[in-house]
């Protein structure tokens, strides 16, 4: 079975920015199934935040030594973040453009 990188890094990267983007929502990703003991310290949520993203820059990593473009993955302002590697306040406040973040807040509400 040939399996074609450039599909595979894409998917790795999709999937790998969907788990960091459920960290980012405080939502249940696959960490906390690995350390249910865990999620009751409130500094479990941050540590779970800065493994998806090490996921995620490892994986874009990955992808670009294999010269597959990930940047249409995600928004200008994401892929300055990543590209930036540093998760900081202003990675996880703006992580998400204000009209997503509207779409976001309403859907929470619903």
């Amino acid at each position: 079975m040939e399996v074609n990188v450039n599909e595979y890094f894409e998917k790795r990267v999709s999937e790998a920015k969907r788990q960091f983007e459920r960290t980012v929502d405080c939502k249940h990703t696959e960490f906390d199934d690995l350390y249910p003991y865990m999620t009751e310290q409130p500094q479990f949520f941050w540590y779970k935040r800065y493994v998806a993203w090490q996921e995620l820059l490892t994986v874009v990593k990955i992808a670009e030594d294999m010269d597959v473009e990930w940047k249409s993955l995600f928004l200008d302002k994401q892929s300055s973040f990543v590209e930036g590697r540093v998760l900081d306040a202003k990675v996880l406040d703006d992580w998400y453009e204000e009209s997503e973040k509207h779409e976001k807040e309403s859907s929470k509400n619903e």
